[in-house]
């Protein structure tokens, strides 16, 4: 979506649906630890791969509006493969973090790790993009990534392979944001990379589904527990299909809610309310599931938030260039 320079109440509304996005991301985060929980632990047993599928499937569903109101001629485009990678990539992402919850990973640590993401971004456009990148960006992103790494107890209560996981996602999702900025420079407007993403992703997390689900009938000692448990497209019953509901419902409301929060302010202004969903996060899941944090999320969360209202300080007169997407 287009971006425009806003005035104080422009700004004032941009950051009050940029927070609203966050509560959002801590709900469906939330869910997202509950149902591919087994039920022996209180959880529902979907598998991470199905419950991704029918959550997007939702969200889909819920995002037809948008997608009219941007409009499908928007669809049109030079470089149809760079989008399918971007798509597949970004879906990717989604059930490599879902898998983390699936593998018991606990909420405040799941969407901590992911600040990660921006020194990923940093590389990528460096090596593949040639975009030169201010000291203050590189300085910020490593304070981030340190803050990340004090969260995960590295050195303390130790850096497991689970706690890889929201990294790997946080990757990912950086190679997709570094394919956005790709297409951008190609040309691409931001409708149209709004749009097919909208379009593109509920197909892609049913080709990753299928794959999983083939790899699993056929090599089923080598896929993670979790991943994909009975009938893949099994649908919870009771208490569960509403929170799966609820689940779709919060990933389309956050969508909408990223959409108007960039319509209405700039990316770099936006960065430091984004960056809440690392305290909501943690607060929901202590709150609803009881999973207090260690002592090491308050530091290493401080640390996350400060990189990032830095730049928002440094940047705040001129403002590098950002694409954002819903």
């Amino acid at each position: 979506m287009s971006q425009i320079s806003s005035p104080t109440n422009s700004a004032t509304t941009g950051a009050a649906f940029m927070l609203a996005a966050a509560l959002a991301f801590a709900g469906s985060n939330t869910l997202q630890a509950v149902l591919p929980t087994p039920v022996e632990y209180g959880g529902y047993g979907m598998s991470s791969t199905g419950m991704a599928f029918w959550q997007y499937v939702i969200a889909g569903l819920l995002s037809l509006p948008l997608i009219f109101r941007i409009g499908l001629g928007n669809l049109r485009t030079s470089h149809p493969l760079a989008h399918e990678i971007r798509a597949f990539v970004s879906a990717l992402g989604v059930h490599v973090f879902v898998y983390g919850f699936a593998s018991g990973v606990p909420i405040w640590q799941m969407v901590t790790l992911l600040a990660t993401g921006p020194l990923f971004i940093i590389v990528g456009s460096t090596l593949f993009l040639g975009e030169r990148v201010s000291s203050a960006r590189i300085g910020a992103a490593l304070v981030g990534f340190a803050g990340a790494l004090i969260v995960s107890g590295f050195g303390a209560e130790g850096l497991g392979w689970s706690t890889l996981v929201p990294i790997v996602a946080a990757a990912l999702w950086a190679t997709t944001d570094v394919l956005t900025r790709y297409l951008a420079l190609k040309g691409e407007s931001p409708e149209t990379l709004t749009i097919s993403l909208l379009v593109l992703m509920t197909p892609n997390h049913l080709l990753i589904l299928v794959a999983v689900t083939a790899f699993g009938w056929l090599v089923p000692s080598l896929l993670p527990a979790g991943v994909a448990t009975g009938f893949p497209f099994a649908l919870p019953t009771g208490d569960g299909l509403w929170l799966l509901l609820l689940l779709g419902a919060l990933t389309g409301a956050a969508q909408y809610l990223l959409a108007f929060a960039y319509k209405a302010a700039d990316a770099t202004y936006l960065q430091p309310f984004g960056d809440t969903k690392v305290l909501l996060g943690g607060l929901v899941g202590w709150f609803a599931l009881g999973q207090v944090p260690s002592a090491w999320f308050w530091p290493g969360a401080a640390l996350i938030v400060l990189a990032s209202a830095y730049i928002y300080w440094v940047e705040r007169k001129g403002p590098a260039p950002t694409l954002a997407t819903a």
